[in-house]
């Protein structure tokens, strides 16, 4: 893929979201404050998932592996 069919595809997606999202009525002003939302509503949800999906992904595990009987072994062992 050559470098002006990727700037035409570019182009053809941001035509694409201003007709989803009905941008292209609004004045410069108002896309400044829709897209700086926009972006700072993304940032906010990526650092949460960054955050907060690791932490329930291992509870999901730990609790499929107890489920299924796999159990960690404890660090203290009892010697006879």
């Amino acid at each position: 893929m050559d470098v002006k069919s990727m700037k035409n595809y570019l182009y053809w997606l941001y035509c694409q979201f201003e007709l989803i999202t009905c941008s292209y009525l609004m004045e410069p002003w108002e896309k400044l404050l829709f897209y700086t939302f926009n972006i700072a509503m993304l940032v906010t949800v990526l650092y949460a998932a960054y955050i907060f999906v690791p932490g329930h992904i291992s509870m999901a595990f730990q609790f499929f592996f107890h489920l299924f009987g796999n159990q960690h072994e404890n660090t203290v062992s009892i010697v006879k």
